[in-house]
């Protein structure tokens, strides 16, 4: 029996662990993308903003464990991709606001291959060598397919990547600057920060391992505590804070958003270094909802999904009813180890599986429901007030009663590996159990990885992720 569980267990990390909770949310999750990182989604947030209720910060984060000394050609938008942010208010799963960034960056001096040529004091430094500004569109979806385009602001800066003592004296100033107010109240930021998400990738793409269950795995360990492996690295954000009022389509209170990132049809590389992109932008990364592309859809669909419309994903639904990281949690945690009186976990349905579509496709009734078109939409019902500061929510969310957490939209707080092992393996805890008759088995309602918050506390203020790591002090 355990020659046959471990047989099954190598087989299930080599074809289907990128499925579980690794490569952090959507970090590198697909064959194609993880090939083209400046184009790759790693997270979205979505929440109603603690110090400006009447507004809602969206968080598309971008570029996957950026090393903060990786230069002399560091990370940065990509002046070739379309950035998009989507915004469903109807309840149809299409997008009926899109916010679209293109990105320009300038070499003002060709002949160094310094990122700058001294301190960096402000944003228009000219010792900046590296400088990218941005521009930001709406583009409003009318009746029979029709569209209309506004720019919300063009010329808008970044700062700088983190560099050092010597590079960015004065970093905080300079991300500060690079926070602007737009018309209508809106505020947006785009550049490096800290990568907000936190998980025990080591033990996660280690046969699925998770440290504080080590001893349950049909490969036992002993336990230990879980360790971060997104600690210490960056990634490139696009915040954008917008009122209420502009979002909804009332009397709908509950938005649904997605992120994305295209790019041409045609690359063309030239002899002198260059390349030219033509034809129709094409998408080829989006994010909704985190850790689908790893825990619900399999390898050899991945590149086709990030190139699917939310509204497509019907075709999808098998994976979400018959869920392959519920069996692999059976496999593994549910069967005792050698030595061992009893498994980990209790037994989980792996068919049937009408709750994951509901909290995953639809949204959930009473919560966060959108209608019965089945999309990977991150939804976020408005209505709902913040329930504490920025990073000071109950990292469990709704499963804790905190309903102003995932995945009723997404803070930065919120846990989403432990909550999403724990849905998996119906341990939805009692509140749910009392409210909607959710299974609450345990000790599944006790998973988790072992790492419960991010290495660096968020910002009180927009755009509330914290402040990238300087490479100077990388150790």
């Amino acid at each position: 029996m355990k020659k046959a569980l471990l047989s099954f267990g190598l087989v299930a990390s080599i074809a289907a662990w990128q499925i579980l909770p690794g490569g952090a949310s959507s970090h590198r999750e697909a064959p194609l993308i993880s090939q083209d990182p400046m184009a790759d989604n790693t997270d979205l947030y979505a929440f109603r903003s603690p110090d400006r209720p009447d507004t809602v910060t969206i968080i598309a984060n971008y570029i996957p464990l950026e090393s903060p000394a990786g230069g002399p050609n560091f990370p940065a938008f990509d002046d070739t991709v379309l950035y998009e942010i989507h915004v469903d208010n109807d309840g149809d799963a299409k997008e009926d606001l899109t916010y679209q960034f293109r990105f320009q960056t300038e070499t003002r001096n060709p002949d160094t291959f310094l990122y700058n040529t001294g301190p960096i004091a402000s944003l228009d430094d000219p010792n900046w060598n590296r400088r990218q500004t941005y521009t930001v569109r709406l583009i409003r979806q009318g009746r029979g397919g029709s569209e209309k385009a506004e720019v919300l602001g063009a010329s808008l800066t970044t700062p700088p990547d983190n560099i050092g003592p010597r590079s960015t004296p004065n970093y905080v100033a300079l991300a500060d600057a690079a926070v602007h107010t737009l018309r209508g109240g809106i505020k947006v930021f785009a550049g490096q920060r800290d990568d907000p998400f936190f998980v025990d990738l080591g033990s996660v793409f280690d046969l699925a391992g998770l440290r504080p269950f080590n001893a349950f795995h049909a490969i036992p360990l002993p336990p230990e505590p879980g360790r971060d492996a997104v600690a210490r690295y960056n990634t490139h954000s696009i915040a954008i804070q917008v009122p209420i009022a502009q979002l909804v389509q009332s009397p709908r209170t509950t938005i649904g958003v997605y992120a994305s990132a295209s790019r041409q049809q045609v690359r063309i590389l030239r002899k002198d270094g260059m390349s030219n992109d033509e034809g129709p932008f094409v998408q080829v990364s989006r994010l909704g909802e985190p850790l689908i592309n790893e825990v619900v859809i399999p390898l050899g669909r991945k590149d086709s999904w990030n190139r699917t419309d939310p509204e497509d994903d019907g075709q999808f639904e098998s994976f979400y009813t018959n869920p392959e990281v519920s069996r692999l949690e059976n496999a593994l945690y549910g069967t005792p180890p050698q030595g061992h009186a009893g498994g980990a976990l209790m037994p989980i349905a792996e068919t049937g599986r009408a709750d994951l579509v509901a909290i995953l496709l639809t949204g959930v009734p009473g919560l966060n429901f959108t209608g019965p078109r089945k999309a990977d939409l991150l939804r976020l019902n408005t209505a709902i007030a913040p329930s504490a500061a920025v990073g000071m929510g109950n990292r469990l969310g709704v499963l804790a009663g905190d309903f102003a957490g995932f995945p009723n939209g997404r803070r930065l707080e919120d846990d989403i590996v432990d909550i999403d092992l724990r849905a998996f393996a119906e341990g939805y805890g009692p509140i749910l159990h009392a409210a909607l008759g959710l299974p609450d088995k345990s000790p599944n309602d006790l998973l988790g990885d072992g790492v419960d918050a991010n290495d660096k506390p968020f910002l009180s203020r927009f755009p509330y992720v914290a402040t990238p790591h300087q490479g100077y002090e990388v150790p």
